[in-house]
Parts: structure tokens; sequence; C-alpha cells
């Protein structure tokens, strides 16, 4: 069967694929836009069912399409996300083919040839646009237990009996720590370097002081790759973390996870020191922002309670350095380790020695060929529902200019 042929093609049919099939419509570029399963599949399949976005509903939101809401400070379920996504593909007329994964990208004489089950495709450009959470980390210790990680977790109820501990304390691992802990678990959570932000100060949530101190658009020649993970939630309506209440409600806090071995695990003496540091991030985006005040001369009401530290409670000591999981009581181990990029399937030499894409802005130095929805792509919100549609209208204007001068 002679390979089908298409424009564009675009891989992926989550929010960086139907954003950039939406720009191509507008410039009345044809394009077609294959997904390895449904709209949004990572946000239906990979996410637990107690999940919430990180971001409040006002700021949900793709190009020329907001999320709908009757409270703008409430969060959204990882389902209605889902479901928003997939409305955004019917709101835009995306020519989006489900159940079709591309199981390899070659180049052509003319442009490049994506495989599939169901047939080839042939395109002059390639757009891929597959996100940032692809391929979950593996666990990294053998231990003879109950392991997943964190997109393999859907509910309490999933886990075995005991205690659980968890491993990863960034925006995933703590919502499922607390989301275990109100279920009546007794929790172990260990935590490594972070970035405590405020859910809410003067009245703003993060994402509008985000916006206001320029921290979501920093460019990519800026970024500093050491900064620790942020850390703030919008479960149970959104609040300001602070691991310290969650060891007073009873969660043991551990440093960060070094090596297991014959049911031991081992951790760094590093858990006051990550909490300090966390305690600093937080005390100086509020500098930030109270500056920020000054500046522009805002009328926002203060907020001492915000710098109002909480004591440590009494079993709060970091001195826990080793653990037998079978000893505590921990029936399972929940690894919220983040995820690695999985190109392997693009047989083309535009990957760095680590299988990351060489590419600038998303345009690669293969002619015709882009990259989209990435974190840092171009800048700090590239990945963000509502960030990714400006690298879109870049991509889509280089994209129409190269056709045009074909």
């Amino acid at each position: 069967m002679p390979p089908e042929r298409v424009e564009t093609l675009i891989v992926g049919g989550g929010q960086a694929g139907l954003t950039m099939s939406h720009r191509l419509s507008q410039r009345g570029r044809p394009h077609l836009v294959v997904e390895r399963g449904r709209i949004a599949e990572r946000w239906r399949s990979e996410r637990w069912d107690g999940m919430h976005f990180q971001s409040p509903r006002w700021a949900t939101r793709l190009p020329d399409f907001q999320l709908p809401h009757t409270d703008p400070d409430d969060f959204a379920t990882a389902r209605e996300i889902a479901d928003f996504i997939a409305a955004y593909a019917e709101r835009i007329g995306a020519p989006v083919r489900c159940e079709t994964p591309v199981t390899a990208l070659r180049r052509t004489g003319d442009g490049f040839r994506a495989e599939t089950p169901s047939g080839n495709i042939d395109a002059a450009n390639v757009v891929v646009a597959t996100g940032p959470f692809q391929r979950p980390l593996p666990p990294a210790f053998d231990l003879e237990i109950f392991q997943v990680h964190a997109s393999g977790y859907r509910n309490p109820a999933q886990l075995p009996p005991g205690g659980v501990l968890v491993i990863g304390s960034a925006a995933s691992g703590t919502q499922i720590a607390e989301e275990l802990m109100l279920a009546g678990r007794q929790v172990f959570l260990s935590i490594g370097p972070h970035r405590r932000m405020p859910r809410r100060y003067r009245g703003k949530d993060l994402l509008w002081w985000w916006d206001a101190l320029g921290i979501d658009s920093i460019p990519v020649e800026k970024r500093n790759p050491h900064l620790a993970p942020p850390v703030h939630s919008g479960a149970y309506g959104g609040r300001t973390i602070d691991f310290r209440r969650f060891a007073a409600q009873g969660m043991v806090l551990l440093g960060k996870a070094l090596d297991a071995r014959d049911g031991m695990v081992r951790f760094a003496p590093d858990l006051m020191d990550n909490l300090a540091a966390g305690d600093a991030a937080y005390l100086a985006l509020l500098d930030a922002a109270d500056a920020h005040v000054r500046a522009v001369g805002l009328d926002l009401p203060e907020d001492p309670a915000a710098r109002v530290p909480v004591p440590n409670p009494p079993a709060l000591d970091g001195s826990i350095g080793q653990m037998d999981l079978l000893a505590a009581g921990i029936g399972s181990v929940i690894w919220c380790i983040g995820y690695s990029l999985d190109f392997g399937w693009i047989d083309i030499p535009v990957l760095d020695e680590r299988g990351n894409p060489k590419h600038r802005y998303g345009v690669t130095d293969i002619p015709g060929l882009y990259f989209l929805g990435l974190g840092w792509l171009s800048k700090a919100n590239s990945a963000f529902l509502y960030g990714v549609g400006d690298d879109a209208i870049r991509l889509a204007d280089h994209l129409a200019s190269r056709v045009t001068r074909r």
C-alpha cells in the first residue's frame, strides 16, 4: 500500500500537538495529527484519581479557549483537564487520528516518513509534540516489596496494607503523600532539595506572581539548571505546602533516599538542610513580590501571616539514616521521581548523546523537523498549557515560510 502523503504531520494529540494544529489552521496550512491513544491520553491513563492541577482555573487555558469555571480560584481535576483538551480539539476542528502510534520516523528524499501500524505517512514537515512526560523513571532500588511509579498510582485502595514510603517531594509526591495520610495510612516521605512556593500571597495566586515578576517567561538562555523543583499544590482547594505541618499530623519525614540493600533503605542526613533551603526560596519569592508591589504601586493587602514560620514538631529531627522497611511496617513504595524523554523511535541524527533533541526554540538543523511542548523549549512556561501557544506561533510561522519558499 503506498504511503499516505500530508504537508505536515504532528505527532502527539495533547496540548502541544493541538495548539500547533490550531496555529497551522489559522495560517491555512493542511496537516494531520496522530495520537498513540486517545486525545490527552496521559491525562487519562497516567494520573491518579484524586489529582488536582497545579494552576487555578483562571490560568488554565489554551489559545482562544478558556477552561470553563464558576470559581476562578478553584483547581481542576485530571479528568477535567483531559476533557478540556478534548473539547479544545473539537472546538478548533483538529484533524486528529487516534490510536495511531508512530513507531519510527525517518528521512526520505524530500521529507520524512512516519511508520505506524496502519501504514506509512510521508510528510514534508514533522512536528514532534509528545510532551515532556514520556517515560516514567524506573525504581532506583531493587526491593522485595510492592512498588509503583506515580504514573501507575491510582488511589490508596490500590496499595497493599501497611505504611507507604513516598520517594520524591515535588508536585506529585507531595499530593500523593497528603492523600495517603488523609486516608489513614502511615506515610514516610523522602524529601530532596526543593523550592517551597506560596499558593497565595497578598490575595494573589502563585501563577499571578510568576507572571507579574516575569518568572514564567524567563528565556531558556537564562535558565538556572541547578534550581530545585518548586513545591506547590492545587489539592484540597490549593494551599501553601509546609512539610512541618505534615510531620505534625503524623507523617514521617526523611532525607533524600540514597540506596537500599536487604530491605534496608539508607537516607542522606540532609532533611533539615532541604527544609531550610525550601524556606529560603519561599521567603525570597515573598520578598520579590513585596518589592514589586512597592515599585509598581499596587494596592494589595499586607499578608504578615505568610511570614509566620511553622515550628518544628517534636518528631522532626532528621536523624533517621536508614530504615528497615519490614520492621517499620511499610508495605509499598511509590516513586515520584519524574520522567525521561523517549525519542528512540526517531531514526534521524537530531538527538544528543543523552537522547535530548538538539534544537533552537523548537527548530532543528534538519529542515522541516520541529519539537514543541518540551520544558524550557524557549522559556520557563513552554510546557505549560497557557505557555505552549507562543512557541506554536513561532514554529507555525517558520513552517509556513518554509512551505512558501519551497
